[in-house]
């Protein structure tokens, strides 16, 4: 078994590696707040920062899965972790609106070579009875990482509002120097690198508008819905999270770093203990479909619950279920995608960051106009969701069941 024998170590320094870069971008999320203070930012170009990420993550993502495919996942993944590092150093040491989105677009270069490269990367070194638990290994470095990251951005802000941003700097290029150093190249069978050869010959790359416009013909297609619906709820939820409970509650950034490190933890123990065995017994859609509906409604709960500990467990939920539902997505697709996983992860990132760059923009502009909107807005998009996945993934059944009978 692929993930018990040579390729564990592998498979370890990836989530390490990931791991040092999550860290990195949680250990600013506590200090937003502050951050927005110190630079005048409204809610609305909060959001427009947010949503600059995700815009050239979005342009970048397909060509980066790509590339992936093509030059191999180890190089895209040293450049993107070199990027994000040159973003963070960047945005922790200017002042001018327009190099603060400079830095936010360049971080999301690096981020949409990263993304798609890891995934594909732990597609090539699993077999598809393994593709769950090796998706929730990931995905659990990521949370981890978040789990660390706001805690120890909320303790060294106290030395510096900008050192957090240069502390994500170094962890990204320290996460670049060990995968350059250390990290193989995975092996890929040959029937892949005859049709990555194939697609390079026969395509010529069509452009990134172009793979999105034909989507729709992929068997993955209402999966990439649920990744965009989903995304723009959850951003909602993220991009404010740290304002409205500062605005609300009047919340420190070490409270802030607290409920999010909390929240966090059982992400990351469902991801490494039981994800695997939650998407070979109920199936992907089962679990999509339940965590969709869970919080939805625990998004809504935010704004009707007012003591400390009940913001702590229906945040605790909703995180939960966002740390369930990537995986799930993740796992669906890969084994829909065959031979094309660099391409195919490329286009869930591309979907997802469609809906990091709608949700956060809307979210910030419903803050400035009423604090409370913008998590009415997640819940309602949500839910519409949850309604959709009940229908459309239905139809990713039917693909997959003949396959399985093969």
């Amino acid at each position: 078994m692929a993930l018990l024998t040579r390729n564990r170590g592998a498979l370890l320094l990836l989530m390490f590696n990931i791991f040092l870069v999550f860290m990195g971008i949680g250990l600013v999320v506590p200090i937003m707040p502050a951050y927005m203070n110190l630079l005048h930012i409204t809610g609305f170009t909060m959001g427009l920062l947010f949503a600059a990420f995700s815009f050239t993550q979005f342009l970048f993502s397909p060509a980066a899965g790509r590339w992936s495919d093509q030059w191999g996942r180890k190089k895209i993944i040293v450049i993107g972790m070199l990027i994000f590092a040159v973003s963070e150093f960047m945005f922790g040491a200017v002042n001018a609106p327009y190099l603060l989105f400079a830095a936010r677009m360049l971080g999301g270069v690096g981020a949409a070579m990263i993304f798609p490269a890891v995934m594909a990367y732990t597609a090539d070194i699993t077999t598809e009875e393994e593709r769950g638990k090796g998706m929730g290994l990931i995905n659990a470095a990521i949370t981890t990482g978040f789990i660390i990251g706001p805690g120890i951005g909320g303790y060294i802000a106290e030395f510096g509002i900008r050192v957090p941003f240069y502390a994500a700097g170094f962890a990204g290029l320290l996460a670049a120097i060990i995968t350059l150093i250390i990290l193989p190249e995975p092996e890929r069978s040959a029937s892949e690198q005859s049709s990555v050869e194939t697609v390079g010959v026969k395509e010529k790359a069509p452009g990134m508008v172009a793979q999105l416009l034909n989507s729709y013909r992929e068997p993955y297609f209402f999966s990439l819905i649920i990744v965009f619906v989903m995304a723009f709820g959850l951003a909602n939820y993220e991009t404010v999270f740290s304002l409205f409970v500062d605005h609300k509650f009047g919340f420190t950034t070490k409270d802030i770093a607290f409920i999010i490190t909390f929240g966090s933890i059982a992400g990351a123990v469902v991801q490494v203990s039981l994800i695997g065995w939650l998407l070979n017994t109920f199936g992907e859609k089962k679990v999509i479909s339940v965590c969709l509906l869970f919080v939805s409604v625990f998004v809504l709960l935010t704004l009707f619950v007012h003591t400390y500990w009940l913001i702590v467990v229906v945040t605790f939920t909703v995180f939960l279920g966002m740390d369930i539902l990537r995986p799930a997505i993740s796992t669906q697709m890969s084994k829909l995608a065959e031979e094309q996983q660099g391409f195919v992860a490329g286009l869930n990132s591309a979907y997802t960051s469609l809906g990091n760059i709608a949700g956060p923009i809307v979210a910030g502009a419903l803050f400035d106009v009423n604090i409370n909107y913008p998590y009415v807005s997640a819940a309602v998009v949500l839910g519409i969701c949850f309604l959709l996945s009940l229908r459309v993934l239905r139809r990713v059944e039917t693909v997959q069941e003949p396959k399985a009978q093969v």
